[in-house]
């Protein structure tokens, strides 16, 4: 399974990029799997993705829902402004 992921904000920042396609193992993962499994690959997000908002295909998404095969999955982390 192949998506495509977009980070937004802090952790663009912390990712050193915008976007990246990434090959997943997991057939069909809720938006929950998904986090969990990126935060396994990717150290640097670990414990970073339970207060972030997860889009999949430009719609919001809950976490037991399901990311299908090419999908575009945006991260999302809470905005603070003034």
């Amino acid at each position: 399974m192949n998506i495509e992921l977009l980070y937004f904000a802090a952790l663009k920042d912390l990712t050193g990029t915008a976007s990246e396609k990434v090959e997943l193992s997991l057939p069909r993962p809720s938006v929950s799997e998904l986090c969990a499994e990126l935060e396994r690959r990717r150290p640097e997000l670990a414990g970073r993705l339970a207060s972030v908002r997860v889009a999949v295909n430009e719609t919001f998404a809950d976490p037991a829902d399901v990311v299908p095969d090419g999908a575009t999955v945006a991260l999302i982390p809470p905005v603070s402004g003034g």
